[in-house]
């Protein structure tokens, strides 16, 4: 028996749509959540075009000429505006019949590639009893049939499976959203042996020690610690019936232990340091889950994964962004500042769910515009962007 994936009614239009459009063939990702049961697909993205696609659209086509490299880094760069508990299910392939046969190998290609791609930069370790399948979605631009298989990526060798592939309206409607500050302070030494240090790898270091932390953590959700085998929801189902469906928030607090492991006795450890890094700040996490009687540790591992997330994916912005501006040679003398981007959010139309970006304090609202369009095809109006930090150093 396959998995079923339900997905948003609105996805079914999108990709008729693009079904249309294609020549010879367009890939994307799809995005949504694991659970235990079935997976949810909230939707679906084409791969942006390439400037020079145009020129190389002489020929016969041939899937062979599929640019993995840019479909992988379209993924990591999506994967960057998902609050925690969505993430890149999968990719889709729309195509003419003539390539159809060698769809599905190209479609298992890329789902290795993409996974790869994005487990190297997380800071978080996948559950044992996580759900490691995901989607290959094929579709002929001619007959508009819908091919849905999966792939086990934790398993180089694995097959395809049958999958079912199921729409239904307002998927998101009742689902319930998580959120939480988490003041961050945290004090990175650099060694003086490391020679030439590398600020990024250093960052990297740290930010995974952090994490560890954050994975010990305890979580109040509205107040309460609860067992992590109940049920998210229970006690609020009275609510239901006489109210409409909506988003169902729940305020966490965090509290991070102050010291680590059993043993009241620790061995401390001298180094000699040429400087440090420190981050500081209050960062805004979220994290959203289904409501098909979603688990506490289910929501409690989504808001953990956004904690983490959200801080290294904005360091790794920092770090790209004084790449371009100054070259990597630059070495720091003294003590210099840097902002970290702020965050924001941007609702999905006809979800209750948000995704998020990040914004440096000189970019204009128009440059955000533009991402939203480019990575998630998706217009946004300046004002549903919601700016929901301070900002950080």
């Amino acid at each position: 028996m396959g998995r079923t994936y339900l997905v948003e009614e609105s996805i079914g239009q999108y990709l008729t749509e693009l079904s249309t459009k294609v020549k010879p063939y367009v890939t994307g990702l799809l995005i949504g959540q694991c659970s235990p049961q079935r997976d949810y697909v909230i939707r679906a993205v084409r791969t942006p075009p390439k400037e020079q696609q145009q020129e190389e659209s002489l020929g016969p086509p041939k899937l062979a000429s599929l640019d993995e490299e840019w479909i992988t880094t379209h993924a990591s760069q999506v994967s960057r505006m998902l609050p925690g508990g969505l993430l890149v299910l999968g990719v889709f392939m729309i195509a003419t019949p003539e390539l159809a046969k060698d769809g599905q190998n190209a479609l298992r290609k890329l789902i290795f590639s993409v996974e790869k791609s994005l487990s190297k930069r997380r800071l978080w370790k996948p559950a044992e009893e996580e759900v490691s399948d995901r989607a290959a979605l094929q579709i002929c631009s001619a007959t508009k049939k819908v091919v849905c298989r999966t792939y086990d990526v934790q398993d180089p060798k694995s097959s395809a499976k049958p999958a079912d592939w199921k729409y239904q309206s307002a998927l998101t409607a009742s689902w319930v959203a998580l959120g939480c500050t988490v003041n961050v302070n945290i004090h990175i030494p650099l060694l003086a042996t490391s020679p030439n240090h590398d600020l990024e790898k250093n960052t990297k270091n740290g930010l995974n020690r952090w994490s560890k932390q954050i994975e010990d953590s305890v979580f109040l959700i509205n107040g309460q610690v609860k067992d992590e085998d109940t049920e998210l929801l229970e006690g609020q189902k009275k609510f239901r019936g006489n109210t409409q469906p909506g988003t169902q928030f729940s305020d966490v607090k965090v509290l991070t232990q102050l010291c680590q492991g059993a043993s009241p006795r620790s061995t401390a450890t001298v180094q000699v340091c040429s400087g440090s890094i420190n981050l500081r700040g209050a960062v805004k996490c979220r994290a959203y889950i289904h409501s098909n009687k979603p688990k506490v540790k289910e929501a409690i591992q989504a808001l953990k994964r956004d904690i983490i997330n959200t801080l290294s994916d904005r360091c790794e912005i920092l770090f790209e962004d004084m790449i371009l501006n100054e070259g990597p040679q630059k070495k720091n003398v003294g003590r210099e500042y840097h902002v970290l981007p702020q965050r924001l959010f941007v609702p999905v139309a006809g979800s209750s769910v948000m995704l998020s970006d990040y914004k440096f304090g000189d970019e204009a609202a128009g440059e955000i515009q533009e991402r939203f369009v480019e990575m998630l095809d998706q217009p946004v109006q300046a004002e549903d962007m919601h700016i929901a930090e301070d900002i950080s150093t």
